[in-house]
């Protein structure tokens, strides 16, 4: 296999990574010994992230997703963030640095990136263990976030925030022209959000779930019970750049994939995120320490996978 091939299939692993709606937010370049990862401005949502925030948290993840096919193919990879302050949609750069037998802990994280799935469903009332949430934190620590989690009387602080910001997205006409237009389209579309990717509805109302009945009506789920007890945690970075968003993308991949090798369940929460006033109440910037994703995990069926775009649709030629 030359470079090229090995590069070209770790891409296609990449493009498995979370990202907003499933917008899949990504370009790929190969070139030389590396893979350039870059920003399709045309797949920002502008009602929900004008800033480009969560974004660039999706780019971060498709960086982290490589890196881990890369050090699984044998390679240990070399990555800039923006590396070329002129081309700001330039958002890394990833390159081969030298061969190296991957470790255990690579080829386990790369065994489930196909297996990494949101689900929006309930979970089980198990208990997380605490040597789980550990291995959760560390996996964040790694890559220079921190992962809070909850305690029972912030969970329900956090768990209140969610629902009022999802109450205040769902006032917003072009919130729900958005999300109509990421949950809409033609049978075999290869990105957004499936009908059977939904979730049911909280039907005691604790947990904040995307409502997407106000767009499908009448493909909303039935309200179901959801555990009583989450476990919820907060993703933060030190800084609130670009560089920062990025880099707490990174760390929400090896976090979720690290949650998926443990068999646990993963529910992203942008909602609280996602209105900049709540967004702060979350974080503390006297610190500089700001909230960049919130987190639900539990134990709960596996979920279906979201479409993905094909590599040809993603991958520039080269």
């Amino acid at each position: 296999m030359n470079d090229r091939e090995l590069l070209s299939g770790c891409v296609e692993a990449a493009t498995l990574a979370p990202s907003l709606h499933n917008s899949q937010p990504w370009r790929f370049r190969i070139v030389g010994d590396g893979v350039e990862v870059r920003a399709d401005r045309s797949r920002q949502l502008q009602a929900l992230d004008p800033d480009g925030r969560e974004l660039m948290i999706s780019l971060g993840a498709a960086v982290f997703t490589l890196r881990v096919a890369l050090r699984a193919a044998g390679w240990i990879p070399g990555t800039s963030l923006l590396p070329d302050p002129g081309d700001p949609d330039l958002v890394a750069r990833v390159s081969l640095l030298r061969p190296q037998e991957p470790s255990a802990d690579a080829r386990r994280l790369a065994a489930v990136i196909s297996r990494r799935h949101t689900n929006r469903g309930p979970f089980t009332d198990a208990v997380v263990p605490a040597d789980a949430v550990e291995e959760l934190r560390a996996a964040a620590s790694f890559e220079d976030a921190e992962l809070i989690v909850a305690t029972p009387a912030s969970r329900l602080i956090i768990c209140g925030l969610g629902r009022i910001a999802e109450e205040r997205l769902r006032s917003d006409g072009g919130y729900r022209a958005e999300l109509g237009r990421w949950t809409r389209g033609p049978r075999g579309r290869r990105d957004g959000i499936p009908a059977t990717a939904f979730g049911p509805w909280d039907a005691m109302e604790r947990l904040p779930v995307r409502d997407f009945g106000l767009v499908h009506p009448q493909l909303s789920g039935r309200p179901e019970r959801f555990e009583p007890y989450p476990t919820i945690a907060v993703l933060t970075t030190v800084g609130d750049r670009v560089a920062d968003w990025l880099r707490a993308g990174q760390a929400l991949q090896r976090v979720l994939l690290v949650a998926t090798r443990l068999g646990l369940s993963t529910t992203p929460i942008s909602q609280p995120v996602e209105i900049p006033a709540i967004r702060e109440t979350l974080s503390d910037p006297r610190t500089g320490r700001w909230a960049q994703m919130v987190l639900r995990l539990g134990f709960a069926q596996s979920a279906s996978a979201t479409p993905r775009r094909t590599l040809d649709e993603v991958l520039a030629p080269g």
